[in-house]
């Protein structure tokens, strides 16, 4: 499955994308506000993606997607829907690297993959988890259009989190 929005392009994560993937889960920022996932090498990015990432498609038809800039297929993050324990509805997330923020990056591909999960795959609601202090993807969520419904434990994590509803 390939999205395309006027500057990006969202595909299916491979195995040859555990180097940027390896780059983006170390990130302080992700750690500090999605948690540490314990990919410590290129070889625990690969065993992430092969064991987590990719058997969403195929067992959901679709997951989180690699968003790359269209002119000149640069991975700057990731974007995508999935089915994550301990929620009712599924999940929408992102997650990209600080030098990209600010730019609408994760706005346009987000918005992509919420029209793309409405439209196509006619999953409603659609829910967002996010840090209690990550106020910039809270703001993010707002602008999608979602709405806090409340503050959530998700069982395997070690803070609460705002939970966001699609309306």
């Amino acid at each position: 499955m390939i999205l395309k929005t006027e500057r990006l392009v969202l595909t299916e994560f491979t195995i040859k994308d555990a180097a940027f993937f390896f780059e983006l889960v170390n990130d302080p920022s992700w750690i500090e506000f999605i948690g540490d996932r314990n990919v410590k090498t290129i070889q625990d990015a690969e065993n992430y993606l092969r064991n987590k990432i990719i058997p969403s498609y195929h067992k959901n038809s679709f997951g989180f997607y690699l968003v790359s800039i269209k002119k000149d297929n640069t991975s700057i993050g990731m974007s995508g829907i999935i089915d994550r324990d301990g929620l009712e509805h599924i999940d929408v997330g992102y997650a990209f690297l600080p030098k990209y923020w600010g730019k609408g990056y994760a706005f346009e591909s987000t918005r992509a993959v919420l029209d793309y999960a409405k439209d196509e795959l006619n999953i409603n609601p659609i829910v967002a988890i996010t840090d209690i202090d990550n106020i910039k993807s809270i703001h993010l969520l707002e602008r999608l259009g979602l709405q806090f419904d409340k503050i959530i434990q998700i069982s395997g994590e070690p803070k609460n989190c705002r939970l966001f509803i699609t309306q």
